[in-house]
């Protein structure tokens, strides 16, 4: 009869566990890292108290989430566009657009290529704009210099916030793709892909490549007339997405906070500690991080609760962080 005794405590422990407050995040796979690091390092402090979920389901996924009121916080690796500004104001959820880190996206190859030294903006671009579906097949049609061998692709997936970036970065206009390549909004997949396959390329966070320079390698890109650089083959790294060199392919990240989620206290204290210690965990988990200055803002824009995004619905190309520092925002 020992069990009859012990259900009392399980009824008790399974209250205490439903009454630990929860704070929903979703989004983007860029993003993750940052916000997992976080999450736990916030977990902590609270002994507990507070427990904290992070999903990944693209920027775009994690968009139509945050603006259905399904989840707190929204982890976006672009700008909030013009649909999803008006599908969270038909649902009247008012939102906090706070920047964390900047990124770069790296294009990657199988360390066994021997013929790729860098890549131009315009190789990029024939590669994978529409077009190419079914034309470019070798590597030889981007470059005649390349072999006559199959190039296998791998890419962000349609729902995510680096392939809408990088499709209006090097084809021009946003979600804008050839559609024959291995898509997935989780990166790791992507990875593993390009390690596997001596033909292969594909991009994916910088911070991604960091952790995986062991299996594929990164192409330093020649970003053309518009980038600082010109002709220069830059690599992704800190510094050159810091200075502006690595064009066109650095960008910022953000979280979003819905007005509603914000005034619980628990969400609230989680958004105030994940701006003061970003400046701490971005690097760590090899994001670069904003100025001190630029969080402080951060901090004094939750204060106000001011709300809306800067970008007016838009995602930019090449946008630097000062630049990004000196927006004013709109609802």
């Amino acid at each position: 009869m020992k069990w009859i005794l012990s259900l009392p405590l399980v009824f008790l422990v399974n209250a205490a566990q439903a009454q630990v407050p929860v704070i929903k995040i979703d989004g983007s796979s860029t993003v993750f890292p940052i916000t997992e690091a976080v999450s736990e390092e916030f977990q902590i402090s609270k002994s507990g108290k507070v427990r904290v979920t992070v999903g990944i389901s693209g920027t775009g996924g994690g968009f139509k989430k945050f603006c259905r009121g399904e989840i707190d916080v929204q982890n976006a690796s672009r700008p909030i566009q013009e649909k999803e500004i008006e599908n969270c104001r038909k649902a009247g959820i008012k939102f906090l657009e706070i920047p964390i880190a900047f990124d770069a996206t790296a294009v990657v190859v199988n360390p066994k290529n021997t013929w790729a030294k860098q890549i131009t903006v315009a190789e990029l671009k024939k590669m994978w704009e529409p077009a190419a579906q079914g034309k470019i097949v070798n590597w030889s049609d981007v470059n005649p210099a390349w072999p006559k061998e199959k190039i296998k692709l791998y890419g962000a997936g349609s729902d995510s916030g680096t392939f809408d970036y990088f499709t209006e970065a090097i084809v021009g206009k946003s979600k804008s793709s050839r559609g024959d390549y291995t898509a997935s909004e989780d990166d790791n997949t992507l990875v593993t892909g390009v390690s596997k396959d001596v033909n292969a390329l594909g991009y994916i966070p910088m911070a991604y490549y960091e952790e995986n320079k062991s299996k594929i390698k990164a192409l330093p890109v020649v970003g053309g007339p518009k980038a600082p650089g010109k002709d220069k083959a830059i690599y992704p790294s800190r510094e050159t997405v810091e200075n502006g060199t690595y064009y066109p392919l650095s960008r910022p990240v953000f979280i979003y906070v819905s007005e509603t989620s914000m005034k619980k206290p628990e969400i609230k204290e989680f958004v105030d500690f994940y701006v003061k210690n970003s400046a701490t965990l971005v690097p760590e988990v090899k994001y670069v991080p904003l100025p001190a200055a630029a969080y402080q803002e951060s901090l004094k824009n939750i204060k106000a609760n001011k709300l809306g995004t800067v970008f007016g619905g838009h995602s930019e190309v090449g946008l630097k962080i000062d630049e990004l520092m000196k927006r004013e925002r709109s609802l």
